[in-house]
């Protein structure tokens, strides 16, 4: 018996919506990883691309559980000595509000050249609009 790999050109592409508003921010961005990376579909392989699209509407307000909202932390860098910034996640949500969305299934996909392709199929809007109203997406319940 052999194994079938379906080449990425030919696998139909669909787009989903998922709305975050009440949300966990993790369940969400785990869904949508998982619809991204193509492992919903029975010709998943691990090496190609044959994920769908994902919009995910409403992640400004994506709830955390606990107290992470004042005390989860994001930091970054400016290659500088001292040079280290950390900001909570309430402060993130109001200067960047889609970041934390992005974040958290950014660091859910492959790393190398196959996830930094996978991520641009992931669209996150802070309100409830969004562009893609054509693509006619189908919505997904968490």
């Amino acid at each position: 018996m052999k194994t079938i790999f379906v080449k990425p050109a030919s696998v139909e592409k669909k787009w989903f919506i998922i709305d975050a508003k009440g949300k966990r921010l993790g369940r969400v961005a785990v869904e949508a990883a998982k619809i991204v990376r193509g492992k919903n579909k029975p010709e998943f392989a691990p090496l190609h691309d044959n994920g769908d699209y994902v919009i995910i509407i409403n992640a400004k307000e994506a709830s955390l559980s606990g107290n992470k909202y004042q005390d989860k932390v994001y930091y970054r860098h400016s290659n500088y000595p001292g040079g280290l910034t950390e900001e909570n996640y309430a402060k993130m949500v109001e200067r960047k509000p889609t970041f934390p969305m992005e974040h958290a299934v950014k660091g859910m996909l492959p790393k190398g050249p196959l996830g930094y392709k996978l991520f641009t199929k992931v669209k996150v809007y802070a309100g409830a609009d969004h562009p893609h109203a054509a693509q006619k997406p189908i919505e997904v319940e968490i």
